[in-house]
Formats: structure tokens, C-alpha cells, sequence
């Protein structure tokens, strides 16, 4: 039991490691204020070509803490709700 504990720990720090960045906690801000949203319309804080922020939602979405749809050719990103991640972002990032 201790191990699967462990594990668990684990992922949750891999999480908050990746998004302690201010650009990633600026587009999951965005995310949760607009819903799914593109590329091109992602708020980061500042003004960031979309190449990095691209590879911003890379690192984020290879842990699993963001989802992508398809619609047509436009990519939208939202946030998977894993282990209550909204609401941890919500309160942290004081978000009614």
C-alpha cells in the first residue's frame, strides 16, 4: 500500500512541477476561464509566439493534464480534470 501511496505522490509532484512555470499556470488560467480554446488564442500572460506555447501544451498535455480536439483544422486545448486538478487551480489561482 505504501508503494502505490508513493506512486500516487509522485505523479502529483510531476504535475506541480510542470505547471510551475508562469507561462503553462497563465494558459491553464485561460483555459479555465474560456473553456477549450486554440492555439492562437491562448492567453499567456505576455506576448509569446505560438511555437512556444505549442511547446508549452506539449509538456503539459504528455502528462496528461491537458486534452486536444480536433475540429476541422483548428486543435482546441482544455484541461483534464484528473485528481481534482481544477479545483487546485481554481484556488490557487483565486478563480470563482
Amino acid at each position: 500500500m505504501v508503494n502505490k501511496d508513493f506512486d500516487v505522490l509522485q505523479r502529483k509532484a510531476e504535475v506541480l512541477r510542470i505547471i510551475a512555470h508562469p507561462v503553462r499556470l497563465s494558459i491553464l488560467r485561460g483555459l479555465l476561464n474560456n473553456g477549450a480554446t486554440r492555439v492562437t488564442d491562448m492567453e499567456t500572460g505576455k506576448e509569446i509566439v505560438a511555437a512556444s506555447v505549442s511547446q508549452h501544451l506539449a509538456r503539459m498535455n504528455s502528462l496528461g493534464i491537458l486534452k486536444k480536439e480536433r475540429k476541422a483544422v483548428e486543435v482546441y486545448y482544455s484541461i483534464v480534470d484528473r485528481d481534482n486538478l481544477v479545483a487546485m487551480l481554481r484556488a490557487y489561482l483565486d478563480i470563482q
